[in-house]
């Protein structure tokens, strides 16, 4: 029997390589104080149930304290201050320098403000894995040999 707390679970998915090239890419364009929040394919616990053990029953035994069904990268309060790169977000410091910066961002066509109640949520993405995404990323960076 595997656990699960809640069907409609979701979490976004980030292999490390595309951690390390996060932190690189802050750390040669940082200008100070901004959070930098990469685009992430999401997938759904079920599905991530299926793609790792398709022949094991499942449980739903409920949230647990403090447990969120859904990942929030980027939330409405955020908005205000946030510009959309191709790969990524930048959520930017509220203050006269950097906002500045994000007008320079903006007129170079490089980055495009988000709608003042924008919010990046697992659930509500636009890129989901399916089992045989999930299945490829398990082969490529933790077993080649898997065979669920």
């Amino acid at each position: 029997m595997l656990p699960i707390t809640h069907e409609e679970m979701s979490r976004f998915n980030i292999s490390l390589e595309q951690g390390v090239d996060l932190v690189m890419l802050a750390i040669a364009n940082s200008n100070g104080g901004e959070l930098y929040v990469p685009k992430l394919p999401s997938y759904n616990i079920m599905t991530l149930a299926k793609a790792i053990a398709p022949n094991v029953k499942t449980e739903i035994v409920g949230v647990r304290p403090g447990e969120k069904i859904h990942e929030d990268m980027i939330t409405p309060s955020d908005a205000l201050n946030t510009l959309e790169f191709e790969k990524y977000f930048i959520i930017y410091p509220n203050n006269e320098g950097w906002s500045k910066m994000a007008e320079g961002y903006l007129s170079s066509g490089k980055a495009k403000k988000v709608n003042y109640d924008f919010g990046y949520n697992s659930g509500k993405n636009d890129h989901w894995l399916n089992e045989e995404d999930i299945r490829t990323l398990i082969r490529e960076h933790i077993d080649p040999d898997f065979k669920p």
